[in-house]
């Protein structure tokens, strides 16, 4: 059930996956004469505001490209902050994700993450679990390519082993080998500060999704600006390679647990 729906939204026609590349912290930091860590401070302020207005409007899931593995090529110092504002995160944001029906998840690398993240991922996805409002995942440690790869080497074991005719392999054998297979597919990318490029960001969830591109840097993603980025996905004609126009969505609900 949508609630509070801005203006020009068609609740019909909202996308069931949101996929978000969040840019243009340092820069927004830069502007300010500010240290590029106050960036990533105010941006984790538009994480919270497009995940509640998410959930309020509809989206059934929300991916956040969080932190690449070309992120861990960065200043030592300023990885080590990254991770200390993931960790508050984490911990503050549980009575957020509680009152609105959020689940969390994370794709990538977690395991290359400090143990005082983990532990604190671990900790709000046991208490999230039974939410089935929305979904938010975040890709933490996280390459579109690097998931491909992974999804290969599990199906190559289960050829390996004979449990799996190399004569079967489809798409969809791929896609229930990746991070999250029940994420299913993304109908909309958003790139802030913009930026036109992918990044390595999902590149076989989102092979069919809508590109929007917005000049607002992150941390000036506001509910006015988010619901912009959906209007402009509103407005596009979804044909998924055929003719004839397509509907909204292709998005495989994921399962709340």
């Amino acid at each position: 059930m949508t609630a509070d729906l801005p203006h020009g939204l068609d609740p019909a026609r909202m996308p069931g996956h949101v996929a978000v590349i969040m840019d243009g912290n340092g820069r927004w930091a830069k502007g300010k004469g500010w240290e590029r860590i106050n960036g990533h401070k105010r941006g984790a302020e538009a994480v919270r505001t497009v995940t509640t207005c998410s959930a309020r409007w509809g989206v059934r899931r929300l991916t956040l490209y969080a932190f690449s593995t070309e992120n861990w090529q960065r200043p030592a110092l300023e990885v080590e902050g990254l991770m200390r504002l993931l960790a508050d995160y984490l911990d503050h944001e549980l009575p957020t994700l509680m009152d609105n029906g959020v689940r969390l998840t994370v794709i990538g690398q977690p395991e290359r993450l400090p143990e005082r993240v983990r532990e604190r991922l671990r900790r709000v996805m046991d208490a999230t679990a039974g939410n089935a409002r929305m979904t938010l995942a975040l890709a933490l440690s996280y390459g579109g390519r690097e998931e491909i790869a992974g999804a290969c080497r599990r199906i190559a074991a289960q050829v390996a082993a004979g449990s799996l005719d190399p004569a079967a392999i489809t798409p969809e054998t791929v896609a229930a080998h990746l991070d999250d297979p029940a994420g299913g597919e993304v109908d909309c990318v958003i790139r802030t500060a913009g930026e036109h490029r992918l990044s390595n960001f999902l590149p076989w969830q989102a092979i069919y999704a809508e590109y929007v591109t917005t000049p607002v840097l992150w941390p000036d993603m506001d509910e006015a600006a988010y619901a912009a980025c959906l209007r402009e996905f509103q407005r596009r004609e979804r044909r998924f390679g055929g003719v004839e126009a397509g509907g909204t969505s292709r998005f495989r609900s994921p399962s709340p647990a």
